[in-house]
């Protein structure tokens, strides 16, 4: 039996608006259980408190804040272990910026010690100026994930790491990745279950990030087909996921 669970949720839980019954029943399953589980997410634009309300009032998903863990809290928790300063300038939405402010970083926009560059419907080519030059300045450059689209009801759109992708391009360097499928938000993720690699199970819809985080990470993969990756997909995948289902009901608990 796998100790915790560490859930996708976008393409996972839920579809953009679109609620995925199948993923409320698999949280119910495991809140029966009193299995612990945290929400894993690389959306940077709402705060836990926002998405557990989002979870509640839209899909009937009734779990606490401290049941979500961002990239947006996993960016602070990395900033705060390289203690390399603390002015920041960020390119985001509230969700990314207001926790960063709050941990104690300063806006600086001439010569911050970082930049962290985030998803932002309302970004501007004078935000990509500003980020760029503080890079060439020297700030350390950090990218909350590297998701190129995120889904959506309306279908695939533009994700955090288009957005990093045109700094990349205009600073002619490489981002920190944060988020999944990097190591800095699954070492964290599971340092805060307090459990071993061996006995938690990554649960996603998405092989680029969900499940290339658990492959490289150490940790055991579900993959369903849900969202992202597509049945036609599977075949050509480099590793395989650990498990594979169309429907998180298939899930069994008592056949691990």
């Amino acid at each position: 039996m796998y100790e915790g669970y560490l859930i996708d949720l976008d393409g996972t839980i839920y579809r953009g608006s679109e609620p995925i019954p199948a993923g409320r029943r698999f949280v119910e399953q495991l809140q029966a259980r009193q299995i612990p589980f945290l929400f894993l997410t690389n959306n940077t634009t709402k705060t836990p408190e926002t998405v557990a309300n989002r979870l509640a009032n839209e899909f009937s998903i009734h779990v606490g804040p401290e049941t979500v863990y961002t990239a947006t809290l996993a960016t602070i928790d990395y900033l705060n272990d390289a203690n390399k300063g603390k002015k920041v300038y960020v390119i985001g939405e509230p969700g990314l910026i207001e926790p960063i402010l709050a941990a104690g970083y300063v806006w600086e926009e001439e010569t911050p010690d970082y930049v962290v560059v985030g998803l932002d419907t309302d970004v501007t080519y004078e935000k990509f100026v500003v980020a760029t030059l503080a890079i060439q300045k020297g700030a350390t450059f950090i990218g909350t994930n590297p998701d190129k689209n995120i889904p959506t009801e309306r279908g695939l759109l533009p994700g955090a790491g288009s957005v990093i992708a045109m700094i990349e391009a205009s600073t002619q360097q490489k981002a920190i990745y944060i988020g999944k499928p990097e190591a800095i938000i699954m070492e964290k993720a599971v340092e805060t279950l307090g459990m071993e690699k061996a006995n938690v199970l990554m649960v996603g819809d998405n092989y680029t990030t969900d499940i290339l985080a658990g492959i490289n990470n150490g940790i055991d993969t579900l993959l369903v087909l849900s969202g992202f990756t597509q049945k036609a997909d599977v075949p050509t995948l480099p590793v395989p996921p650990t498990y594979l289902v169309d429907s998180l009901d298939e899930w069994r608990f008592n056949e691990e």
